[in-house]
Formats: structure tokens, sequence, C-alpha cells
């Protein structure tokens, strides 16, 4: 197998989502923003119906890079050890040896994420925020690219332990795939016909390219009038009415960042309030923490956004 070359930031993008596209079909505008979230260095939590194509979605990003992948299947008996590592005797050099577990890697699928406990939930909240575990009082820096895809599944209840807010706050976006129209679920089933088109997936990006997206992320300008934009719409989630926790200054960088990547997709040099008006949704909905009466009210942290998006001036 050749190692894919080298390209500009921008191919590298154009490559992945036409590869993802290929095999995950009617989710163009989630596949442009999982890509956002791996190229301004953020984590993904994947929150839809079953057989939506959430794994899925994970696999071929993952198959798309030459990078280290791992999945692991969550379930209420998984130990915090089960996957950051654990150190083990060695009799013959009469010493401790660590043996490292599934985090380490490039590329993780954490699926079904609020199948397991609150403390191996939590084993996770180190390594997303920092990049780095703490095993047996030592800590272990994980590789540079480090990108966690989660998913869970919102209609089931039992035997689940819901993500707190901690970790709600420690992924980037959330996203949710829905079912897909009658057209194009009809194609889908023609394409599957004899084989999954996960099988012909071939690496089109190297983690170097990846890398090398995010450094381009990084310069591309926003104005001081955008940043402040950013800061009024997340002050705005912890004043509306209805919002028992709003939206933190990690949620503001991500928003940021995010925006950032949209920007450089779309072939600019600098971020427009569309690119951020796009993210925002998927950026701060999840973060929010109503109070009973608002939920009650059939109220949404989604349609909250919306309305916070109307209300807050843009900038001219």
């Amino acid at each position: 197998m050749t190692t894919p070359v080298q390209s500009s930031p921008r191919d590298t993008y154009l490559r992945l989502h036409q590869t993802i596209a290929s095999v995950v079909q009617g989710q163009e505008t989630n596949i442009r923003r999982l890509l956002a979230a791996l190229a301004g260095g953020g984590h993904v939590l994947l929150d839809d119906f079953p057989g939506t194509g959430k794994t899925t979605l994970a696999k071929v990003l993952a198959k798309a890079l030459t990078a280290r992948f791992t999945r692991i299947q969550f379930t209420p008996d998984l130990l915090p050890s089960d996957i950051l590592g654990v150190a083990i005797f060695n009799q013959k050099s009469a010493d401790f040896e660590f043996h490292e577990g599934p985090v380490f890697t490039n590329i993780l699928l954490a699926d079904e994420i609020n199948r397991a406990s609150p403390r191996t939930q939590s084993a996770l909240l180190e390594a997303m925020a920092e990049a780095q575990v703490s095993v047996e009082g030592e800590r272990r820096a994980l590789p540079e690219l480090f990108f966690v895809i989660a998913t869970q599944n919102p209609v089931e209840f039992r035997g689940t332990y819901p993500l707190p807010e901690a970790q709600m706050d420690r992924f980037a976006l959330q996203l949710e795939l829905g079912y897909l129209p009658p057209e194009v679920e009809t194609e889908l089933l023609g394409a599957q016909m004899r084989e999954h088109p996960l099988e012909r997936v071939r690496p089109c990006a190297t983690v170097d390219d990846i890398l090398a997206l995010r450094r381009a992320v990084q310069e591309v300008e926003i104005s001081a009038e955008l940043r402040r934009y950013i800061v009024d719409l997340v002050a705005a989630t912890r004043k509306t009415a209805g919002v028992r926790l709003g939206a933190s200054p990690r949620a503001s960088l991500a928003l940021m960042k995010s925006s950032q990547a949209l920007a450089l997709f779309d072939g600019l040099g600098w971020v427009t309030p569309e690119q951020i008006q796009e993210m925002a949704v998927p950026t701060l909905a999840h973060r929010l923490v109503l109070d009973p009466q608002a939920q009650f009210s059939g109220l949404n942290q989604r349609t909250m956004v919306q309305d916070i998006l109307r209300r807050v001036p843009v900038p001219v």
C-alpha cells in the first residue's frame, strides 16, 4: 500500500470529505462539521438513534487516514484501567511494566459511552482535555494526533449513565445524524447489495496531513469584532431564561476554532459571521442545562441557541 503524498491543507479536507461521503450518504453537513472538529483539535459526540450510521462514520474516517484506530465498546463492567492501561509486575526484571490501554491511539471510537459507569467515563476526562493520562502516579502523553468520537443512544435509559456536565463540556461538538430521506435511503440499499462501501475505502491522508491541517486552521484570521461576537453568543446562554447552566469559556474556544476550520474549508483566510452561526448550535447546545420548568414547557437546547442567534447583533 502506497503512502498518500502530502498536499495543501484544503486539499486534505476535500479528499477526506469526498471519501467519507462515498460511504456515509446524505450527511454532507455533518461530515463537514466532524472534520471541522478534527481540524480544530476538538472531540465529537454523536448522539442519535440506532442504525443511523454513527459507528460507520467513525470507522470510515479512521480508514481514510493512515493512523492508529481503536474502538472501545463501553459496557457497565468496563474499568478505567481497561481504557488507560495498567502496570504489571515483571518477575524477570523485578519491576512493574506499563501496558498501554486503547486510549493510546490517534482515532478513538468510544462506542455507547453512556453505558459505562461515571468512574469509567471520567477516565477519559484528562485524556480529552490535556492529551495525557495519569496512571500509577505517572503522567503519560498521548499521541500528538488524538481525536475522540463518542456515540450514545438517546432512547435507551435502562442500564445507562447520562454523561455529567463536565464530560459533555469536553466535546467540542455534538452531532445528530437523523434518518435519511427515502430517496437517499433507497440509494443506500443499492450501494450495499453486494458489499459494504466501507470495504473499498483506502487511506487518502496521513497523520502529518492532519497536523498540517490543524496548523493551517490556527493561521485563519478572526477579527476582534467576531471574537467579541462569539463571546456575546456564549454569554447569552448564561442569561437566557430557562437555562440553569450556560456554556463555558471552553465553548467559546471550540466555537472559534471550528469556525476557523470552516473558513479554511470554504477557501477563505478569515472567519465570517456565517461560519460562526453554522457552528453555534452543534458547539453550544449540548453544554446547556435547562431548569425543570423549561423542560416541562417543551423547550430544548437547540431551539434556545437558535433564538440566541436571532437576538444577538451581528457585527457589521
